[in-house]
């Protein structure tokens, strides 16, 4: 089943969990641990990323089909333009089509180590919107997501070009929208409107993570020069000081994000688990959810 039909099908909110591919055996063994705890909660589907440059690139794949043959979850594949050529591309959506993995979720990527700036080597694609067109001529089944940002992406000249390269992606072939994390649910919903004022109705899946750590609340700012954190946030955790209340007051945050979205009816909200089943199911239980399938129409 494709993303675009759950969003559309869930009588509230549809949930979904994001993994990354581990590197050992070990990892993977720990992850499907993971996996079967959060499992439970009957997600609405997971998603698997792509490491910089492609670097994860079999893992990634060994890890969608696992998912989708022995969990049974719909599973949406990372795919990204950086570190890809149209060969390669084009075979891994003939493997993915043969395993009956269907969605896909369409990123320029995030450069390896050592690449300073993005320069595309003609022989694969020079935006996500290439990429998305690529897919939808060659599999026009498949389910296409693209990535948002309601902090604003950190290479865009400016605001208003940002809306238009993601309008070209769904004019290309996107049929939902998935957002990178936030910290304030007015900038998602700011982002939404926004995208409404160029003509862009799809949905908008909430992309939601927890701080757990005053290293992980660094890191974040690391990665996203845009990282915005409130004040109130700020200051939760600097009352907290100690990591163990750091994590406590990171999952209320985001569990009250969470809780506001789902008052608000949004299509879909998405949580980067880091492969940790720990905060995403406390996040579950305080806000007093067991079975996303409740949320669904029965």
């Amino acid at each position: 089943m494709k993303v675009i039909d759950i969003l559309k099908s869930d009588r509230h909110t549809a949930v979904s969990f994001e993994f990354f591919p581990p590197k050992t055996e070990k990892g993977f063994t720990n992850l499907f641990y993971t996996m079967e705890e959060l499992e439970s909660l009957k997600p609405s589907y997971v998603s698997v990323t792509y490491g910089a440059g492609g670097s994860t690139r079999e893992n990634t794949h060994r890890l969608v089909n696992r998912i989708k043959k022995e969990a049974g979850l719909e599973v949406v594949a990372h795919l990204t333009c950086v570190g890809s050529t149209r060969e390669e591309v084009a075979r891994i959506l003939d493997d993915y089509d043969r395993a009956g993995v269907q969605n896909i979720l369409a990123l320029r990527g995030d450069l390896p180590a050592g690449m300073s700036e993005w320069n595309p080597s003609g022989k694969g694609f020079d935006h996500a919107a290439d990429l998305v067109a690529f897919i939808k001529e060659r599999k026009p089944h498949f389910g296409i997501g693209v990535a948002g940002f309601p902090e604003g992406h950190p290479e865009a000249p400016n605001r208003l070009r940002e809306i238009d390269f993601l309008k070209e992606k769904m004019d290309r072939g996107a049929d939902y929208i998935v957002t990178q994390l936030f910290f304030d649910n007015r900038d998602y919903y700011d982002f939404v409107d926004r995208c409404s004022t160029v003509g862009i109705n799809v949905p908008v899946v909430a992309g939601i993570m927890a701080i757990t750590s005053l290293k992980s609340m660094a890191r974040m700012a690391d990665l996203s020069a845009n990282a915005r954190f409130p004040a109130p946030l700020i200051r939760l955790v600097q009352r907290a000081g100690e990591d163990e209340l750091v994590a406590r007051a990171g999952i209320h945050w985001a569990s009250e994000q969470v809780r506001d979205l789902l008052d608000k009816g949004v299509p879909g909200i998405h949580l980067y688990t880091l492969n940790n089943s720990q905060v995403s199911t406390e996040i579950c239980r305080t806000l007093g959810l067991r079975d996303f399938s409740s949320l669904r129409e029965s």
